[in-house]
């Protein structure tokens, strides 16, 4: 339990009974006592946050007891009858970034991190949190600021012969300021992903292998397996990590002419689980040539990530058919002996990586909110760009330039209303 503010020790005290009294950034172990009784209630350890060494930069103290709800929600009531209050959700962490503790971005990591799910997610988040994206955009901000300066020279001390910018040099020092910037409103497709993951289908006629496969993506018997036809009935789904991203892996029913009504529907949400995730695994029979209902399967799939699979090697030992129509290079698996599975996760990892340059110490974008301000920041700096060809005055170009430079503040917060601060500590939970 968390004591945070100028009185956190008045508070605190009285509930304690310590074997050393407190210091600041040490934990001193005692027990906790009724104040009025000093009967003993728990054993507990405090520690000393002294301002501004905290993370919210107010006196902070911390008590740590064995865990008990009703243990807990006692302390919590002994510090309520003396006179402090509950936070509010995200209150500790809001109270860190109005206290320059951290900025905007970081404080939003800390709800990342909080709700991250892999542990790479965790990792991109304590970057974010460590100031990785507030690093990467500071450069960028401080050209525009470098640019904007130039300009209001070039206006103000007209007379005193200041130079005026010519138009070649502002598109110069315009591009130097939209290259790192397109960078980065780029890394938003990996970013999203690594935050919320992605949809993966399984899809392929009937008997290929597409449950057993799903099995070992899932590293569980999930989903049933026989060796009849049209077993799969209903789209299974399970929810795995590869490489730290978060995947859900739908197995889907075997694409064929329906024998019954059941296996109609189960073939329609089929395709419609195919038209709606992110990445499609096409799954083909290595022991039988391609059939119609494969080329139709793999022209649908077709111009969005997805990656053919040519299943059930243990039973065919070639190399690989010669299949008309089939123009992806085929990953070759064996769902029941494994052969392969690890290259079909380095393969689904590859797609969502694209061409690799991200980097997690460089930062990138993986929040919506600041995806949206740097495509902003980016339409007004073309704004900008086409004032410069139009030979707008310096005066009005510096409007567009200044409102380039208010998206970019949004972002680590050096400029931010009330709405836009409750709407994101409004989502932390309580206590953080």
């Amino acid at each position: 339990m968390r004591i945070a503010g100028p009185e956190a020790r008045t508070i605190a005290e009285p509930m304690l009974r310590l074997k050393h009294a407190l210091e600041p950034a040490r934990a001193v172990f005692g027990e906790l006592i009724e104040p009025e009784l000093s009967e003993r209630i728990d054993e507990v350890v405090v520690t000393y946050f002294q301002k501004p060494h905290s993370y919210t930069s107010d006196d902070v103290i911390e008590i740590s007891a064995h865990g008990s709800p009703v243990v807990l929600q006692h302390v919590v009531e002994l510090a309520l009858a003396r006179g402090a209050r509950l936070a509010e959700p995200g209150e500790f962490t809001m109270r860190a970034f109005l206290n320059g503790r951290i900025d905007l971005a970081q404080a939003e990591a800390v709800r990342d991190l909080i709700d991250s799910r892999t542990l790479y997610q965790a990792q991109i988040a304590a970057q974010q949190l460590g100031g990785s994206l507030s690093r990467s955009i500071q450069p960028i901000k401080q050209k525009l600021i470098d640019l904007i300066a130039l300009l209001e020279a070039g206006i103000d001390f007209a007379d005193d012969d200041v130079p005026v910018l010519p138009e070649a040099t502002i598109q110069e020092h315009l591009a130097e300021v939209r290259t790192p910037l397109e960078t980065l409103a780029g890394s938003f497709a990996y970013g999203k992903i690594v935050q919320q993951g992605l949809t993966l289908a399984i899809v392929g006629r009937p008997n290929v292998g597409k449950s057993s496969l799903f099995n070992r993506l899932v590293e569980r018997d999930r989903a049933i397996v026989t060796a009849a036809p049209g077993t799969t009935r209903d789209l299974v789904t399970e929810s795995v990590a590869i490489g730290g991203i978060p995947l859900r892996l739908v197995d889907t029913a075997g694409i064929r002419k329906a024998l019954d009504e059941a296996e109609s529907i189960g073939i329609r949400k089929s395709m419609e689980a195919l038209a709606d995730a992110d990445m499609v695994l096409v799954v083909l029979d290595s022991s039988q040539p391609v059939v119609a209902e494969d080329l139709e399967l793999l022209e649908q799939a077709a111009g969005r990530k997805s990656i053919v699979v040519q299943n059930k090697a243990d039973v065919s030992h070639q190399d690989g058919h010669d299949w008309p129509g089939v123009k992806q290079t085929a990953i070759r698996t064996s769902a029941l002996t494994g052969e392969g599975i690890p290259a079909l996760r380095a393969e689904v990892l590859r797609q969502i990586q694209g061409d690799g340059n991200i980097s997690v110490e460089t930062g990138f974008l993986t929040n919506l909110r600041h995806q949206r301000l740097v495509e902003q920041c980016l339409q007004a700096l073309s704004a900008a760009s086409s004032a410069v060809g139009q030979r707008v005055p310096h005066e009005m170009l510096l409007l567009d330039l200044y409102a380039a430079l208010r998206c970019l503040d949004e972002i680590t917060g050096a400029t931010t209303t009330d709405d836009i601060l409750n709407l994101i500590f409004g989502t932390f939970c309580i206590g953080k």
